[in-house]
């Protein structure tokens, strides 16, 4: 047995993450997870054994029919939609990402990004065994499905995922010198040592959402991805200052200007881990509020 204090202590961080890998947003995982609260806060938590698989299932499961709902609305978003990223900076403010290390995220951006292809339930199954280990058994009580499904299901997402690269990237180290040489590049204006640093061919997504400018679609090729840099580095686009940031585990970079984030880029590398295969720049205000 035990009371609502403690559940609540005990489970929250862990049901934020499920729900912020499930949305991909920080701000509807915390909604999500406030309501399940509440709703078991309503509950006679005596009679509940198990808390720990009572509240995933409640959240699981509010998580899966927002989903299905979001991926409308997703549809109709201005241009691409992207995660808000989650953002980690080193107490000191360094550009070295090997002080961020004491951070970990198990779902680097490029793979919440992956995730967009899968369906609400696939997206459950693919999280709860490959970030937080919860076994079959365990995955079948929270979605009332067997066993036997779930491993289907797990295999079928891993399938999708793995069509376009390694589901889990460990390139972190590999990532080290790309981004601080794109933070150098960024900071000294050099479109041609940004350009560099891309693979052949390089991808370039942004997302705005409607509310400052960005590219509709993504920028196919390192030739294209240079010209849009070239069109947009005359405008700003680098900002005032800059700061290395681990962004979903991952050493990535915040542009500000006036004092505030105005954009957030994340890198997903190449097979090799020596050129940038795709670049995912997060201009819209809204998902940028909580960096610091």
């Amino acid at each position: 047995m035990m009371d609502f204090q403690n559940a609540y202590t005990t489970y929250h961080s862990l049901l934020q993450a499920i729900a912020y890998r499930m949305t991909g947003s920080l701000a509807d995982a915390e909604d999500l997870v406030q309501d399940v609260f509440i709703e078991y806060s309503k509950l006679q938590t005596d009679d509940i054994t198990h808390p720990k698989a009572y509240l995933t299932r409640m959240t699981t499961n509010r998580c899966i029919n927002y989903m299905q709902s979001a991926r409308i609305r997703r549809e109709q978003y201005v241009g691409t939609w992207l995660p808000e990223p989650l953002v980690s900076f080193t107490m000191g403010g360094s550009d070295d990402p090997s002080d961020l290390y004491d951070h970990t995220e198990t779902v680097s951006y490029a793979l919440l990004v992956m995730l967009e292809q899968l369906s609400a339930v696939e997206r459950a199954v693919f999280i709860l065994r490959g970030s937080f280990d919860f076994d079959y058994s365990e995955i079948a009580d929270i979605l009332g499905k067997s066993e036997a499904n779930c491993r289907k299901i797990f295999s079928r997402a891993n399938d999708k995922l793995h069509q376009q690269s390694p589901v889990l990237p460990d390139n972190t180290a590999q990532a080290v010198p790309l981004a601080t040489a794109f933070l150098a590049a960024a900071r000294g204006g050099s479109v041609d040592a940004l350009v560099s640093l891309l693979a052949e061919d390089a991808l370039l997504t942004s997302d705005g959402g409607g509310k400052v400018r960005a590219a509709i679609f993504t920028i196919i090729g390192r030739e294209r991805v240079q010209a849009f840099l070239e069109g947009v580095s005359a405008k700003g686009f680098f900002g005032e200052s800059q700061s290395m940031a681990l962004i979903n585990g991952q050493p990535g970079i915040v542009f500000y200007r006036d004092g505030r984030p105005l954009k957030a880029i994340s890198f997903k590398l190449d097979a090799a881990g020596e050129r940038i295969e795709h670049l995912y720049i997060v201009l819209n205000p809204d998902k940028l509020q909580r960096i610091g």
